[in-house]
């Protein structure tokens, strides 16, 4: 299906975010087309460029906003109340994968920062990560919630200590970093149910299933995001030309993936094409390559992971990946794959 049919027909791309505090969904959508309209532009696609961005246009955007679901009645402002010892448990774990991934980067002098080995950056960021290692380390007697929660903020500390992290995370204090990792942990732990049963990630998951409704759509998610995005694809069956995930942490194999639904991991039965991006400098996307760990579906389609290099030293934001045109590009060749007629199927 052609750009010149748009007047006849609208594509369907839906927007799945990752953690984070609340948001405001129109101009966050805003903010992610502009950003992908971009990076179509610089490669090629610009005039499926214009018609993201122009309103009323052939694309109907969706943003599947599922953040204040995170909200518990009893917190305040923005917060997320008291973690369970389930979901404390698996924030530590969390953390200590994570710096687990990055300590071992570092001393194969391929960290972030790109120090050389010897150097006092270098010696600096190893000291920083070993001390952060042994906080997150598994302790022999049994921890409750707020033994585990301390924990985990003074991980977050050392680790907002130390380049990239300070001053250029999307964190300004350990408390945000701890809320916002804090929401793969409730996620995951799937024991947070509401008044009539249904739990945390189902709630979640249905935001997702919306907005992708029947489909086809090209559905294109992020962080966490990419997990709510890979199960809700699991249970609809919809038909996507193109799955898109962005700095993903599906595969971090001490908490992540053993705990996904279905097991064992693998590919959506309605997917034709996964693509897995992933920044050498994206310190949330350890384990990035996904091949090895998510068996493919009956179509023989599987995850293809390809690298990206962003400019800046905090490269996890999602307009990072959508303004690199090696991301736009296949978004905008998938589109025309989901055209529908307007009001009908």
């Amino acid at each position: 299906m052609s750009i010149e049919s748009a007047g006849e027909v609208w594509m369907r791309l839906v927007f799945v975010h990752g953690i984070g505090g609340p948001r405001e969904c129109d101009r966050e959508l805003t903010v992610w087309q502009r950003a992908l309209a971009a990076g179509m532009s610089v490669g090629g696609h610009t005039r499926m460029a214009r018609e993201l961005e122009r309103p009323g246009g052939a694309v109907e955007c969706v943003f599947a906003y599922y953040g204040d679901l995170f909200r518990r009645p009893q917190a305040q402002g923005a917060g997320s109340g008291p973690l369970d010892d389930e979901e404390a448990r698996i924030l530590v774990d969390l953390l200590a994968e994570l710096v687990d991934v990055l300590a071992a980067e570092h001393e194969q002098n391929a960290g972030p920062a790109g120090h050389k080995r010897g150097g006092d950056d270098y010696e600096s960021g190893r000291r920083l990560l070993e001390h952060a290692r042994a906080e997150a380390a598994p302790r022999p007697q049994a921890q409750g919630s707020m033994s585990l929660v301390r924990r985990a903020l003074n991980v977050a500390t050392t680790l907002l200590s130390w380049q990239p992290w300070g001053g250029a995370a999307q964190w300004a204090a350990p408390k945000l970093m701890v809320r916002d990792l804090a929401q793969v942990s409730r996620y995951l732990a799937r024991v947070e149910h509401d008044k009539a049963g249904v739990g945390l990630d189902r709630r979640i998951r249905a935001r997702v299933a919306e907005a992708v409704g029947d489909g086809p759509a090209v559905v294109v998610a992020h962080s966490l995001g990419t997990i709510v995005a890979l199960e809700a694809l699991h249970e609809l069956r919809a038909a996507v030309p193109l799955f898109v995930t962005l700095g993903s942490p599906l595969a971090m194999r001490t908490v992540v993936r053993p705990k996904l639904v279905p097991q064992p991991p693998g590919t959506p039965p309605g997917l034709a094409c996964w693509l897995n991006f992933w920044d050498r400098d994206d310190v949330i996307a350890v384990r990035p390559v996904l091949e090895r760990d998510f068996a493919v579906n009956a179509a023989a389609v599987g995850p293809d992971s390809r690298r990206v290099d962003s400019d800046g030293i905090w490269v996890h934001p999602a307009v990072k990946y959508l303004a690199q045109p090696g991301v736009a590009a296949p978004i905008a060749e998938a589109l025309p794959q989901t055209g529908h007629h307007r009001g009908g199927g």
